[in-house]
């Protein structure tokens, strides 16, 4: 008896197979049904939810299970339907058994609505960038920009801007970005006629990196400061917008500007982020090296950044020593790695950096040095070393950086004793500038508070403020599920 009842309870892997697959089809009803209830009352939040519980069942999706849900949510033999079909692979047969079983047991929609048919050219292009079908992805997503272009629905404006970014996606992975930059620009103009503002902010965005993935800075610069702006609707969108904008400014020398950008993408964005928040602080890193500063040790020792940080690491060591022999070691150990990650050119103006920390050094251990000697210790590998440090040395004498003379007649640097610095203003700016942090940050958490409604004129019984946590506990949920979700 005891046998007969563990044999019972055991399930075949076929039987765990349709049982999964039964669960899968039944949730994309559900979020159909979400869609089409969303559709008719017009509540945007109902399609945001759906578009979020499809990232979450995005791993669980088959092509027997798509196949299934596009003959319940479309017309069989309509051109969607048809075209969609096309893209989707045919299941086994367990699967087809359980597909037209689930089929049979509820009834398709009575009506389409555009928010639906949308909604399936998404997931069908989500299937097939997670299967890695680029140039079927480019089809199916050219054919979804095409069919958005005639719908002109607000509640839409959700499920488009994903359908925008994978658009993008599936080109750049094809090598073909350059082809849909006017595309692009067409569809940010008419996201602005119709008011889409989160399309308006994903497009921009787009529109940032098909120009920089062309190092395009200037053309990405009018664009940026031409187009409208507006309160942003999504974090994630607004990290990307604020790394893109550190990065147009740092290549046009605004390194103040793009160091605070860079350092704010990389707080704003999610925990769950990890490579967007590698490429931010790898940018930080090198932006806060040219301007003369050095990034603390614990930047370079966060959780899971340490082996992606370590080439920046052996750079920063290199500058803060002021060796060039070795900053030339470092970046011919790490090329391939700067090549890749597109910062070799920032890497290259580090050179002068290196030299003017060494001449630093050279100057406070030296209060007077041959200008031989200063070529030698700073290993210049030129024909003329001597002229080439006696410039190096004038130059940073004019900017400041030393405090010293050149004596032209015996060839050599005179250093001039170091005052000291607190009889300086440099204190009172170093103090402000920290205060001016704290303020700022003061005033954006105080902005961001929320507070209940009519505190001040009832309080609120034990039974709605029970009820008032837990939706500030869904939403807080929900919100944590979106920012995971988008990277």
């Amino acid at each position: 008896m005891t046998q007969d009842v563990e044999m019972k309870d055991n399930q075949t892997p076929s039987q765990s197979i349709i049982s999964s697959t039964t669960s899968t089809m039944q949730l994309l009803k559900e979020i159909a049904a979400l869609i089409d209830t969303g559709s008719y009352t017009k509540e945007v939040r109902r399609i945001a939810r759906a578009v979020r519980l499809t990232i979450g069942l995005r791993r669980k999706l088959t092509g027997s299970v798509l196949s299934s849900f596009l003959d319940f949510a479309l017309v069989p033999g309509s051109e969607a339907h048809s075209r969609l079909s096309s893209f989707v692979p045919k299941g086994d047969e367990h699967d087809m058994e359980v597909d037209t079983a689930s089929s049979a047991t509820q009834a398709p929609l009575k009506h389409l609505p555009a928010e639906l048919e949308i909604y399936c050219y998404f997931i069908v292009l989500l299937f097939l960038i997670d299967q890695k079908k680029y140039n079927e992805a480019k089809e199916c997503s050219s054919a979804s920009i095409a069919r958005l272009k005639n719908v002109n629905r607000r509640t839409i404006d959700v499920i488009a801007s994903r359908l925008y970014f994978y658009y993008s996606l599936s080109y750049e992975q094809t090598g073909d970005l350059a082809e849909i930059r006017g595309n692009l620009l067409a569809l940010h103009h008419s996201a602005t006629l119709r008011h889409d503002e989160l399309g308006q902010e994903t497009l921009l965005n787009l529109l940032l990196r098909n120009y920089l993935h062309y190092n395009l800075y200037d053309q990405a610069e009018k664009l940026r400061s031409k187009a409208p702006r507006f309160e942003a609707h999504s974090n994630q969108q607004f990290c990307r917008y604020l790394f893109y904008l550190g990065k147009i400014r740092t290549i046009q020398l605004e390194y103040t500007d793009a160091k605070e950008s860079l350092l704010q993408a990389a707080r704003k964005a999610p925990i769950a982020a990890l490579g967007f928040r590698i490429q931010c602080n790898k940018w930080a890193i090198l932006v806060r090296l040219l301007l003369g500063e050095i990034p603390e040790r614990s930047i370079f020792t966060q959780k899971g950044m340490e082996k992606a940080l370590r080439p920046y690491f052996e750079l920063t060591n290199a500058v803060r020593i002021g060796d060039l022999e070795l900053f030339r070691t470092v970046q011919e150990k790490f090329s391939d790695t700067f090549a890749q990650d597109r910062t070799h050119n920032l890497i290259v103006r580090l050179r002068h950096n290196v030299i003017r920390t060494g001449l630093r050094n050279i100057s406070i251990s030296y209060s007077r040095i041959s200008l031989p000697d200063v070529a030698k210790k700073l290993r210049l590998n030129s024909e003329n070393p001597v002229a080439d440090a006696e410039s190096i040395v004038a130059k940073a004498i004019r900017d400041g950086a030393i405090d010293a003379t050149i004596d032209h007649k015996n060839g050599c640097m005179v250093s001039k004793e170091t005052g000291d610095i607190y009889s300086t203003n440099e204190p009172q700016t170093a103090f402000n500038s920290r205060i001016a942090f704290c303020l700022n940050m003061h005033n954006e958490a105080v902005r961001a508070l929320r507070f209940p409604p009519n505190t001040h004129k009832e309080k609120e019984s034990d039974e709605k403020r029970r009820e008032r946590k837990q939706q500030e506990e869904e939403l807080a949920k929900h919100m944590a599920e979106e920012d995971d979700d988008d990277f």
